[in-house]
């Protein structure tokens, strides 16, 4: 079964990956500098070329080469590069080097000269000065060869079935004389707080989750959003490739320790609102999440990112709840750790919004996606429990390929359980 095919740049953990390919594509390879990264895709794909390497120092033909591909037609390249810098006054804004990413973006398009291509990036990009930055993007990929959907659309994850406020600009390009896609139109069901992780049990009522991040139990799933993530019931529209997994299995549940009074507050804290000294929200149950941010990097001091309160428990929310809203199915793991797997979520683009902005591209190819049959292992368990080190041992690449703190993190143990 020959199934279109696609690269995905930047690639993080691979929400963008997982989107595309529950559209009905195959992704052949993903480029990511963050060796933690993609150890998290190796695992959750095994069937692609985790290539841990920064597009600077890549070609298209490398890309190609080490992915065996040949001269085979790519499909599409996606990719959302991180845009940091924005020209002076008189100057262009790709000639400011913290842009260099978004230049190489349209570089490795140019070289490995797909039939479409897909920009995604922070709605703050279309407004004030940063809309000049936008302008260039669509002037060099139109040097590039590319027709650009005008006009760009920042979407919402909550219209294409995630249960969460996020907005995110979407450019999509088309090779000259392939046919424009749409962009996806919304649908009108929302799916709620309560639809995602009701279900969930209460990771606190689990003393091995202070070690690791999964432990096996059986519990009861009714709600249709969540009973498709865990593999319950299937999804007519999901044409991804079934993986080998226990669904009794609650993963991505390392216990947050809060101190009494932050309990004590968190429990105060009506649905909805917000706790005064941690500016933390908590879930309405009946609502959407707010955005979920990846906290920083290593360089700046590895803060995990602010977490919403649970609806119902005095406590932030585990990475599996986190991973829920982001419309992850639960086969899915992130790292073993809470920093790194909310990190992981945060980067990325919600699966669901990825899974819309590709079916129209198939939809313009005249492509009617396909189920594979063939059901994949998931990769080692050791994957999910590197610290950089490891990982960076792991694909042969420098230690100090992502800047690092000065302290070391804590190493969380994670299941060898398949």
């Amino acid at each position: 079964m020959n199934r279109p095919i696609g690269i995905d740049l930047f690639a993080g953990a691979g929400g963008m990956s997982l989107g595309f390919e529950q559209a009905g594509f195959d992704i052949v390879a993903a480029v990511e500098i963050d060796p933690i990264h993609c150890a998290t895709h190796e695992y959750n794909f095994p069937q692609a070329t985790t290539i841990c390497a920064s597009v600077i120092d890549l070609t298209g033909a490398e890309i190609r080469c080490r992915a065996k591909l040949g001269n085979r037609d790519l499909d599409v390249v996606v990719g959302g590069a991180p845009c940091q810098g924005f020209s002076l006054m008189g100057k262009r804004a790709f000639e400011d080097p913290r842009n260099q990413l978004v230049f190489h973006y349209v570089r490795i398009v140019k070289e490995l000269n797909p039939k479409y291509c897909v920009f995604e990036n922070v709605r703050g990009l279309t407004l004030g000065k940063h809309a000049q930055f936008l302008a260039e993007l669509i002037e060099m990929l139109e040097a590039a060869g590319y027709d650009v959907l005008t006009p760009y659309q920042v979407l919402n994850a909550a219209d294409y079935g995630v249960p969460q406020d996020r907005r995110r600009l979407f450019l999509i390009g088309t090779r000259k004389g392939e046919k424009l896609p749409n962009y996806p139109t919304p649908t009108p069901e929302r799916i709620t707080v309560r639809d995602a992780i009701g279900d969930l049990p209460n990771a606190d009522n689990f003393e091995q989750l202070k070690l690791t991040d999964v432990v096996t139990v059986k519990w009861e799933t009714t709600s249709p959003y969540a009973r498709k993530l865990r593999g319950f019931d299937r999804d007519p529209d999901d044409y991804s490739y079934p993986r080998n997994f226990d669904p009794q299995l609650l993963t991505g549940s390392v216990r947050t320790k809060h101190s009494r009074s932050s309990q004590e507050r968190f429990a105060a804290t009506p649905p909805g609102k917000t706790d005064p000294i941690s500016r933390f929200r908590r879930l309405e149950p009946t609502g959407l999440c707010n955005t979920l941010r990846a906290g920083t990097d290593s360089a700046r001091g590895a803060h995990t990112s602010p977490r919403p309160i649970h609806p119902l428990y005095p406590r932030v929310i585990t990475v599996r709840e986190a991973a829920r809203l982001h419309s992850y199915p639960d086969w899915f793991r992130l790292h073993g750790t809470k920093w790194h797997g909310c990190r992981q979520i945060g980067n990325s683009v919600p699966p669901l919004l990825a899974r819309a902005v590709a079916s129209e591209i198939l939809k313009a190819q005249g492509i009617k996606p396909s189920k594979p049959k063939k059901i994949l292992d998931l990769g080692i368990d050791q994957l999910l429990s590197f610290d950089m080190g490891n990982a960076s041992k792991y694909f042969k690449v420098p230690r100090d390929t992502i800047a690092q703190r000065s302290r070391k993190p804590p190493v969380i143990a994670t299941s060898l359980v398949k």
